[in-house]
This record gives C-alpha cells, structure tokens and sequence, in this order.
C-alpha cells in the first residue's frame, strides 16, 4: 500500500557536477526524483530532518538544523557506479522549540516509507532525530509480534541522560522507557563510547539498561576482530536493525563539523567496516545520520566525510526480506 509522507518543506532539484548523460556518467543528482506514493516499493527514500532544539536543550552548539542541506550537497556529485531509485521526500522542520511534534511528525514520515516497502535514510539534525527515527520504525509493519528491534549507535556518548525534558542527550532512555512500557523487546548497543565523555552515572544506567558498548580505544584497526565479534554477536542477536550514526564518533581531524568534535574517535576505516557489515546484514531497516554542523566545518569535511557513509551504505544495502 502507498503511503503519502508529510513534510514541512519540499524537496528541491538537485544539481551537480555533470560529465554526461549516459549511464557511464551517472551521479546521485542525476539519480534522485522527488518522492512519489504512487512508486513500487524497493527504493530509498531521503528524509531530512532540521532540527538543532534537541542540541540547545543539551547544552551544545547549535547549528545542525541546517546539516540536512549539507549532507545532499555532499551526496550531489557523488558518482554511481550502476543505477539507483533514490527519492527525496523533502524534509521535516522543528518549528521552534516544539521538538516533540516534530519528533512525531518525523516518526509518521519513516513511518510512511517502511510501510510503503522503501529504505528510508534520514539526514539531520541532532541526535534527537533518534527519537523521532525509533518512532517510525517501531510503529511500522516490519515490527511485528516478538521481532526484537536492534539499534546500533555509532556515536562517543550513550545520549541515556534521564533529563525530564527531552534534548539530543535523552533519545534512548526514551526509547528504553518505551519499549519497557509497550512490553516490547530491543537491544540498544553503542560503538565509539569516550570514557571521558560519559560519566560514572551514564555507564550505571547503560549497565542498568544492559546496553553492550565498545569503547573508541577498543575499535582501532587493529582490533578488528573485536568489533567483528561484537556486530556478530549483535546482529545474531535481533531481527530487525535501525542504524543511526553520530558523527562526532569520528575523530576531530576527520569530522570538525559537530557539537562536539571528539578528541579521540573511532577511524573512518573502522566505521566504514561497521557499515558495511551492517546494511550486508539483510535486517537493515532505517539509516539516520545526525549531529552535522555544516557552520562549525572545515572545507566541507565532514559533510563529505558522511556523504561517503550514506553512499556506502545505500549502495551496499541487502533489504529487509518482508
């Protein structure tokens, strides 16, 4: 069945480096149309995300409601090595300080495209786009009765915070108080954790909440056989995955254009890994990526930086059988 998604603001052509018309010279602009109902399911399915409310409330910099333009400016020019069905359905806008309802109003629209058969990739936005992305994909048809939901955070912080008013450090303390409450179950495990970034309180409550971590200094090269055993370990364990990638788990150098730039982070190398295990899998459901700045970057660093993931990912990607 088609689903309509709503958003607050229309997508806009896309245009880039053009070398040709033929298939040899295909591009991401060549390549995305704007998001019909009317499409046969399979495609993915671009939802933006302006938010940065979520990052005022924590106490961060503002800025990434405008990561959402960044990310398709980076995606642009990026060349496709085979034909793609990629649409863009535009994106939702935090109005204000109504986070909540945009946080709804973005669930509904993941919501729309998992049920319309289609691989949606939101592009934020602070991490508060976590909440809103859980929305969706816990409403959806794909979540049925006893499938566990698995979310794996590439991010340096557990965003647990048991802050009574929601912000981009609360999305899954929210989740788990929703999944307890709904008497569902799901897995919540992070890669990238700093130790200096989280307190003695926020690793109680992962522990609490059995929430598995490695931390950045745990995921070097050369210890690929951890990470290895620990996404084996993760995806073994859920039938569904919704991934969400914080960028600020990269390092600094690599990504300057976040809240908070990581003085450690985790290599592009081992989070580029992470993704292709992960939309491989054949249980990868939703993508979001979130905390970029596009005013505190450096030559488009990390807009392009994350552009290469989502390319990545949404190349590689397995769907979710149904």
């Amino acid at each position: 069945m088609a689903h309509q998604i709503a958003v607050d603001i229309e997508p806009k052509p896309w245009t880039g480096r053009s070398d040709g018309t033929s298939a040899e010279h295909l591009r991401w602009h060549h390549a995305v149309q704007p998001y019909s109902a009317e499409t046969a399911p399979g495609d993915c399915v671009l939802i933006g995300f302006s938010s940065d409310e979520g990052v005022r409330r924590n106490k961060g910099r503002r800025g990434a409601a405008d990561g959402p333009d960044a990310l398709r400016a980076g995606l642009a020019s990026m060349a496709l090595a085979e034909p793609l069905q990629i649409q863009d359905a535009g994106t939702v806008a935090v109005s204000g300080e109504e986070l909540e309802a945009g946080q709804a109003a973005l669930g509904n629209a993941v919501n729309a495209a998992l049920d319309s058969g289609h691989f949606p990739v939101v592009l934020g936005g602070g991490h508060e786009i976590a909440y809103g992305t859980y929305l969706g994909v816990a409403g959806s048809e794909l979540r049925t009765a006893g499938a566990k939901l698995g979310i794996l955070n590439l991010d340096a912080h557990f965003d647990l915070r048991g802050d009574p008013i929601p912000s981009s450090g609360t999305p899954f303390r929210q989740i788990a108080e929703d999944e307890a409450a709904a008497g569902t179950s799901h897995q919540y495990s992070v890669i990238g954790i700093s130790q200096p970034s989280n307190t003695t309180a926020l690793f109680d409550t992962a522990h609490r909440l059995g929430v598995r971590y490695l931390l950045d200094e745990e995921c070097g090269v050369i210890d690929r056989g951890v990470v290895d055993q620990f996404l084996a370990d993760f995806l073994d364990d859920v039938d569904l995955v919704y991934l969400t990638i914080d960028l600020d788990v990269l390092p600094a150098a690599v990504a300057p254009g976040v809240s908070a730039p990581a003085a450690y982070g985790v290599s592009l190398e081992t989070i580029q890994y992470v993704c292709d295990r992960v939309t491989s899998s054949g249980k990868l459901a939703v993508l979001d990526v979130a905390e970029l700045n596009p005013s505190l970057d450096v030559d488009n660093r990390t807009a392009r930086t994350a552009a290469r993931l989502i390319h990545r990912i949404v190349t590689k990607h397995v769907p979710v059988r149904r």
